[in-house]
């Protein structure tokens, strides 16, 4: 699966999350180049990623920041020792 994340990092929040099946690669690209360059032209600063997974709950392992904030993350870390 191939996921869209348009990330507002001085918030620290997700503000687009979309799902794409792996088919879709071009259009995926496709919005997120248009993502880009909207936030552009209005001049904000927003992380805008494709990501590739098997599934969801692998994206949040894999790039947990997006889901978690700083201090869910260090309990997580705490809780695992």
């Amino acid at each position: 699966m191939i996921f869209l994340i348009e990330y507002n990092r001085p918030e620290g929040r997700i503000v687009t999350f979309k799902t794409f099946d792996s088919t879709e690669r071009s259009t995926a690209e496709n919005l997120r180049l248009e993502i880009e360059l909207n936030l552009n032209l209005k001049k904000v600063e927003h992380e805008v990623v494709l990501l590739e997974a098997a599934d969801e709950n692998a994206l949040r392992k894999t790039h947990r920041r997006y889901f978690e904030d700083l201090s869910q993350i260090a309990k997580s870390l705490g809780d695992s020792n």
